[in-house]
């Protein structure tokens, strides 16, 4: 399995009573079908997994794979502070048909280095599908660092790694563990055309949500015409901003409820703060904007 392009992480869908809204996340899997998108991650960070009971996290992954997978990756988010947890998760997601694990580093608990890699080899050995790293510091509190990837790449089960430090010199360090098998996935919509012109394979996005078309065409002009990349980034630079006005995933949440595909967040997290709410409206309707222009060069294309 090569990943590559954009990737989306789904936010989840609630309905008014604070219930999973089923209905809408098949929409919101439709659109990234339509979209072109190259994979999904299912019950992620950006999918409130920790909020997620099991019975809802198990009725997610099995709708995703039944509506993708024939077209897709469908991923699961697995990772979790103990590595037996993980270990048990990640093979219980392969029994539901998740064709990869998306394993976070363990939040809270920071590990060493070496706790690092002997938590990702007893996964990739022990869960029975392939595993993809991912390492977001400033969420879990520890630093998944490029040696320490670079020792675990060779494992014939870890497939890739999404970094979520954006900065040159990281991708710069983990550009050499690219090969056939194993893919560098940018964490951070607003580097990732960067990232990808320089060498990456893709993203893993939190705008593709709401944006499918646009960032798969992003994706594409990244790898192959950098001044055309860069006039579509800068177009969506207002939407990486919006994104970033509250924690993730309640700006994206905001954008898909006037989108019709689900309201509101579980506690801990909160609705978007009234002063952003005429923001949201105006980037809502940027995102229909850039996504009726990615449908329609996407139709002449196809010509």
């Amino acid at each position: 399995m090569q990943l590559q392009g954009c990737i989306t992480a789904l936010a989840t869908p609630f309905n008014a009573a604070g219930a999973l809204d089923l209905d809408a996340f098949a929409r919101l899997l439709d659109q990234q079908l339509a979209g072109g998108v190259g994979g999904v991650v299912v019950a992620g960070s950006t999918g409130e997994a920790a909020a997620l009971e099991p019975e809802e996290y198990d009725a997610l992954l099995r709708l995703a794979v039944e509506r993708l997978a024939a077209h897709m990756p469908v991923l699961a988010g697995t990772g979790l502070s103990s590595t037996a947890k993980t270990i048990r998760l990640s093979q219980h997601v392969r029994e539901l048909g998740a064709a990869a694990a998306l394993v976070v580093t363990p939040a809270y608990v920071r590990p060493t280095q070496e706790g690092l890699y002997q938590h990702y080899l007893a996964v990739a050995e022990n869960a029975g599908l392939p595993i993809v790293l991912y390492n977001v510091p400033s969420r879990t509190g520890c630093d998944l660092l490029p040696e320490t990837s670079a020792r675990l790449n060779t494992h014939p089960a870890i497939i890739g790694i999404k970094e979520a430090v954006s900065t040159p010199a990281r991708i710069t360090a983990l550009l050499p563990l690219r090969q056939t098998g194993f893919a560098l996935l940018s964490g951070d919509d607003p580097s990732c055309a960067d990232a990808i012109a320089r060498g990456a394979d893709g993203v893993i996005s939190v705008a593709s949500n709401v944006v499918p078309a646009s960032f798969t065409r992003l994706c594409a002009l990244a790898a192959s015409d950098p001044g055309s990349a860069a006039s579509l980034d800068s177009r969506l630079g207002p939407l990486y901003r919006f994104l970033a006005c509250e924690p993730n995933p309640t700006p994206v949440k905001a954008i898909l409820a006037q989108m019709g595909l689900g309201t509101g967040l579980r506690l801990p997290l909160l609705q978007l703060s009234a002063a952003y709410a005429s923001q949201s409206k105006d980037i809502t309707a940027l995102c229909q904007q850039l996504e009726t222009e990615a449908a329609a060069l996407t139709a002449k294309t196809a010509i």
